[in-house]
């Protein structure tokens, strides 16, 4: 399991957060089979995301979505986090490889490519916030920073980093964010630039120092002092950081009823049954005849066939939104059915 850290430094003018995944980001490279650059890819936009998550959610119900869609051959990237430090994501071309830089390091940049990065913040009452960013470089941590300081008016240094060995197996992975609030002192920002300018690399620095170690280098002479998150119920003074899909068997079944009865039918035929698999985190769902025949209570438009109405795994009706259907015709709804609704 990792763990994310929070804090001030600066006297109060540097707002910190910090996080150990190389657990989180391992377990993801197995669960969708992750080649080396594509798991670095990963592993950043997941750390990211956590980070972000600390700076900018302010309820334990929100999260945010961090998506980049490039031109380079991992062909897009989704990444999802929570404030309780719940993280999970997936990329499309999942076994996509590029050479690496002339400096020997996974080339990141040329895999994701040129393109844009978009950011998603949910609210607790299903609202969502969308900003959309050119990429900078593709390498995810400057890219973040570029967001932060553009869609959000905060300036901030990102630092991202994953290292793999052997077979691809994850070695260290971590990130570090720092924002400036405003009206910090120039001093503290020249003590910070200093810091930051000297750095070899963030992996070096967390393989030989740990989390802790890696704060102390980066926030030299600004006189870190970590949040005390005892008071938020987190006894070890840090907030866990872990893979966590929100998929379940219940919604994997409930997925099904977006298939017409003719073709869930057809799935029986030819398969003996259904086989659904998560994305978000490559869990496979099997369903039995019996399981898929009992989505049968269903609504749909007559003219092109979309759900006007079906039930949920938890006994509750889904109900299309609004009186029209999305190919125009007006959404009728047999009485019995519209009294459950």
């Amino acid at each position: 399991m990792g763990r994310i850290l929070r804090g001030l430094a600066g006297e109060g003018h540097l707002r910190v957060v910090a996080a150990e995944t190389a657990d989180v980001v391992e377990e993801a490279r197995r669960r969708h089979g992750l080649s080396p650059t594509a798991t670095a890819a990963l592993g950043r936009a997941m750390t990211g995301a956590l980070l972000l998550a600390q700076l900018l959610l302010k309820t334990p119900k929100e999260r945010i979505t961090l998506r980049l869609e490039g031109t380079g051959p991992l062909g897009g990237l989704l990444a999802e986090a929570d404030p309780q430090g719940n993280v999970r994501g997936y990329v499309q071309n999942p076994q996509a490889e590029v050479p690496l830089r002339p400096d020997g390091k996974l080339n990141v940049g040329e895999l994701v490519g040129a393109g844009v990065l978009r950011v998603d913040r949910s609210l607790p009452n299903g609202e969502i916030y969308s900003s959309t960013v050119p990429l900078v470089s593709g390498e995810i941590a400057e890219d973040l920073a570029h967001y932060l300081w553009q869609s959000e008016q905060i300036p901030s240094a990102v630092l991202l980093g994953v290292r793999v060995k052997g077979e691809g197996e994850v070695e260290v992975a971590g990130g570090v964010a720092v924002q400036v609030m405003p009206e910090a002192p120039e001093e503290v920002l020249q003590r910070l630039e200093a810091n930051l300018s000297g750095l070899a690399g963030l992996t070096p620095l967390l393989k030989e120092r740990g989390l802790e170690g890696t704060l102390e280098v980066l926030l030299a002479g600004l006189g870190f002092e970590r949040t005390d998150l005892r008071a938020l119920g987190y006894a070890l003074n840090e907030i866990p950081a872990r893979f966590r899909c929100r998929c379940s068997r219940e919604k994997a079944l409930e997925a099904l009823v977006f298939f017409t009865p003719e073709e869930r039918e057809d799935m029986i035929v030819k398969d003996g049954g259904a086989e659904v698999v998560c994305h978000w985190c490559g869990e496979v769902y099997r369903f039995s005849p019996e399981e898929i025949r009992s989505l049968v209570a269903e609504v749909r438009c007559p003219d092109c066939g979309t759900l006007w109405l079906y039930p949920r795994a938890d006994g509750t009706l889904f109900r299309i939104e609004g009186d029209t259907c999305r190919c125009g015709r007006k959404v009728e709804i047999p009485a019995e059915r519209r009294a459950q609704a």
